[in-house]
């Protein structure tokens, strides 16, 4: 039978009640509201941590920890130059024209193009940064790079 407005369901358990706990024993949650006799989870005010195992040294801190977080570090958003070869028409992209190409998001502000892929037409690309790989590709293609400023400027040795 086909589905319409006169015969439709709500899925199953979508109108369950809420639980009402200590209303009398015919309710079946009444005398003790489901927390048991004694023990610390009986008592008022009684509120456990996340991952709480009762003593037992929890998981989150049987595991070994390991590596390095470095909170400084620059985040690009990586373009490959195959991505932009699928765009047809395109001579220049700008800073505003990855977002609308949905080659980029909000997320990351900074953005890096990688050489993956094979460009054939000429395309002017405006980045952060490029990969030696990707700009050798670019001016090959006999388009241009334009580096943009707020990049951090690289450490040299």
């Amino acid at each position: 039978m086909a589905k319409n407005l006169s015969n439709l369901r709500a899925p199953k358990n979508a109108n369950t009640a809420r639980k009402r706990v200590g209303r009398g024993m015919g309710s079946g949650m009444g005398k003790t509201s489901t927390r048991g006799h004694k023990g610390q989870g009986s008592r008022s005010g009684s509120s456990l941590m996340r991952g709480f195992e009762g003593g037992q040294m929890p998981l989150h801190r049987r595991l070994p920890k390991r590596g390095f977080t470095n909170i400084f570090r620059t985040e690009y958003t990586v373009v490959n130059l195959d991505r932009i070869a699928e765009l047809e028409g395109v001579k220049e992209i700008a800073l505003d024209d990855y977002r609308k190409l949905g080659l980029a998001s909000q997320k990351k502000p900074l953005i890096k193009i990688l050489g993956s892929g094979e460009l054939t037409t000429a395309v002017t690309i405006h980045a952060h940064k490029f990969s030696k790989s990707a700009q050798e590709k670019i001016e090959k293609a006999g388009g241009k790079v334009v580096l943009l400023g707020g990049a951090p400027a690289e450490a040299k040795a």
